[in-house]
């Protein structure tokens, strides 16, 4: 198990989780919500966004993208500044401690049965997409 598959379970969490939450947003469209709370919701949506590309990210650099490919990929313009952004954080996860993979075997198999159950017939045709992770 490597840093690498962790960050990127953590982002099909993020996924999954951005997912429902915007689920919910569309069936909340005509509720009698007010104004404060619909725009709350929308806000929570893109911090949410915003976690995911730092994990999708992380989960590049883990996998020796260089930052030159991840700062063009963020149509950023300074390599320096985005490889400082992140390296904090790629090295506390490649410093990861082995409790930090329990259980990661049930937590991909969760994912793979809330992607099955939620694939439209455009999304990719993989059965276990996270499981597949564990296995390569």
């Amino acid at each position: 198990m490597t840093p690498e598959i962790l960050a990127r379970l953590a982002a099909a969490r993020a996924y999954r989780d951005l997912s429902d939450l915007a689920r919910q947003g569309v069936g909340s469209t005509s509720s009698s919500r007010g104004s404060s709370e619909r725009i709350q919701e929308a806000r929570r949506l893109r911090v949410m966004t915003n976690a995911l590309v730092d994990l999708v990210v992380l989960g590049e650099a883990l996998g020796g993208a260089s930052w030159d490919e991840i700062t063009q990929a963020l149509h950023r313009h300074d390599v320096g500044t985005v490889r400082t952004e992140y390296e904090d954080a790629v090295s506390d996860w490649q410093a990861a401690p082995a409790e930090a993979f329990n259980g990661i075997g049930d937590d991909a198999e969760s994912l793979d049965t809330w992607y099955r159950a939620h694939r439209e017939d455009t999304d990719p045709a993989v059965e276990n997409p996270a499981s597949d992770l564990l296995q390569g």
